[in-house]
C-alpha cells in the first residue's frame, strides 16, 4: 500500500518560515520525481516545487527565492523549506510522487495558514 504522509503545516505569521515534510512508503522512492503542490478553495491545484529522482530542482516563479525543496532517499522523504511566507501562500500543500507519469500518488495534504 502506497502512502505519502505530509506534516509541518500550521499557522505562521507573515514573514515567518515553515518546513513541510513528506514521508513515503510502499514505493521505490529513489526512482520517483517528487513534487509539492498547493490548493486554495475554488482554485485548481498548482505546482510549487519539484525535485527529480536525480536531484534536479525546479520552482515556480511565485516562490523562487523563498522556497527550497530537498529529498533524503535514505528516509524516503521530501522537504519544502518555505521562508518569508505571505498571506497568499495560505493553502493546503500536497506531496506528489510521480514515476514517468505512469504511477502517480498523492498525500492527504497539510494546511498552511499565514496570518498575523
Amino acid at each position: 500500500q502506497v502512502q505519502l504522509v505530509e506534516s509541518g503545516g500550521g499557522l505562521v505569521q507573515p514573514g515567518g518560515s515553515l518546513r513541510l515534510s513528506c514521508v513515503a512508503s510502499g514505493i521505490f522512492f529513489e526512482i520517483y520525481d517528487m513534487n509539492w503542490y498547493r490548493q486554495t478553495p475554488g482554485k485548481e491545484r498548482e505546482l510549487v516545487a519539484a525535485i527529480s529522482s536525480g536531484g534536479t530542482t525546479n520552482y515556480v516563479d511565485f516562490v523562487k527565492g523563498r522556497v527550497t525543496i530537498s529529498r533524503d532517499n535514505g528516509k524516503s522523504a521530501v522537504y519544502l523549506q518555505f521562508n518569508d511566507l505571505k498571506p497568499e501562500d495560505t493553502a493546503v500543500y500536497f506531496c506528489n510522487a510521480d514515476w514517468n507519469s505512469r504511477y502517480v500518488y498523492w498525500g492527504q495534504g497539510t494546511r498552511v495558514t499565514v496570518a498575523s
